[in-house]
């Protein structure tokens, strides 16, 4: 479960341009994640630069890294941001979470059904 003192590094993570932009691209990716050299290609960072940012977003858990071969991939840790949203919003809306459900899945429109008349 996270606290405060657990979310406060985690949210200074993610509040600088570069490594935000680093992470909604590895949210964008899922499960498979990318390579570092390919994360740095598609959002125009060198790497040294890239690799600073990395570290810091899996120090402060927001990513987890696996070897494939000679390339070094990155991954968002779902866990971890779960466990961040769940923080952020356990105390939401006068304990009535669903009102706290991120905008993409409130607003979106529920399907509609169409009926067919017979004839």
């Amino acid at each position: 479960m996270m606290d405060a003192k657990t979310a406060v590094p985690v949210l200074g993570a993610l509040a600088q341009e570069t490594r935000l932009a680093i992470f909604r691209l590895l949210v964008e990716q899922g499960p498979d994640g990318l390579p570092a050299g390919r994360i740095a290609g598609r959002l125009g960072v060198p790497a040294a630069t890239m690799s600073f940012h990395l570290m810091q977003l899996s120090h402060a858990g927001l990513v987890v890294s696996r070897r494939q071969s000679r390339l070094v991939i990155y991954a968002v840790n779902v866990g971890r941001v779960n466990g961040l949203i769940r923080f952020l919003t356990e105390e939401c809306c006068g304990g009535r979470p669903e009102l706290c459900l991120p905008a993409t899945t409130a607003s979106r429109p529920k399907p509609r059904t169409v009926r067919r008349r017979t004839r």
